[in-house]
């Protein structure tokens, strides 16, 4: 793993440590027991497009993160209201809501998910850094309606074993991958053990570098035999980004830091799904360098 992937994954671990003596596996299975039925969140974007021009937005409410810091100064604090966020984007068109659950890196909480849900119909994401079962009985319990799960975090065993237990909980897994090497490794195993519980994500974010490529998405996208399920994350900012993905199959899209740095990131994502109205022009669609966007 990258190293910043590194030092990621062993906090979660520690976290976990103390989370499971707080709240032990079998009170969040009766908490689960409680919950209502999850949300369709692979219906919602598999199935959202309706035409050539149309591409399904997993908008992201997302405060902070280790390359960016805090996104913008007024999501210090209790200010932060991830439920106003989650209104304006399902107000403009988003098919989804992905949320950040992390909070030393991300700034993210678990309750942010019924907050959320509370306030709009869409399905939500729980995105953070799975590594243990017990984190998706977790993601259930919060009434999370989907789960992240990075491949490059995760032993194959490891990643068999949650895909298994995710689709036992009715919960869609957006598997993600960066290198060619993880896609390759993941590829046979998309959708396991139930095809409308899986989706492929592609970060065009390199952990390593923190450098952003849409070309990522694009090259990559040449291993992958069904691109309907296919997502790519990171790095989309423009009304063209979404056409050149559309070229080549790519209709679902997860982004994050690039609204909610807008002033109103309602109105951003307003913004990217119409083309006639955005101000950015097709030449910085592609971009390589290091920068903060996501």
């Amino acid at each position: 793993m990258p190293s910043v992937l590194t030092e990621i994954v062993e906090h979660k671990r520690a976290e976990l440590a103390i989370a499971k003596e707080k709240v032990p596996l079998s009170e969040l299975e009766l908490m689960v027991a409680q919950e209502e039925a999850p949300r369709n969140f692979f219906a919602a974007v598999s199935h959202r497009q309706r035409n050539a021009f149309d591409t399904a937005i997993i908008a992201e409410v997302k405060r902070q993160s280790p390359s960016a810091g805090l996104i913008r100064p007024e999501y210090e604090g209790d200010s932060f209201r991830p439920e106003d966020i989650a209104r304006k984007y399902h107000a403009s068109g988003a098919a989804a809501i992905s949320c950040l659950t992390d909070r030393k890196y991300f700034g993210g909480d678990l309750s942010f998910i019924q907050r959320i849900k509370a306030a709009v119909p869409l399905p939500v994401l729980r995105k953070d850094f799975i590594v243990d079962p017990y984190q998706l009985w977790e993601a259930r319990a919060h009434g999370a309606d989907a789960v992240l799960l990075i491949a490059e975090c995760l032993h194959e065993g490891e990643m068999l074993d949650l895909m298994i237990l995710a689709q036992q909980l009715q919960l869609t897994v957006l598997l993600e991958v960066h290198d060619m090497e993880n896609l390759l490794r993941v590829r046979p195993h998309v959708g396991f053990p139930h095809r409308g519980y899986g989706l492929l994500g592609i970060n065009n974010r390199n952990l390593a570098t923190m450098e952003v490529d849409l070309n990522h998405t694009l090259r990559l996208a040449d291993l992958v035999e069904d691109r309907s399920i296919l997502v790519s994350e990171s790095g989309i900012r423009t009304s063209a980004d979404l056409a050149r993905l559309r070229s080549q199959g790519i209709r679902i899209v997860l982004v994050g830091e690039h609204l909610m740095r807008q002033n109103d990131p309602g109105e951003a994502l307003k913004t990217l799904l119409n083309p006639e109205s955005d101000p950015n022009p097709p030449s910085q669609s592609t971009h390589s360098k290091p920068h903060p966007q996501s």
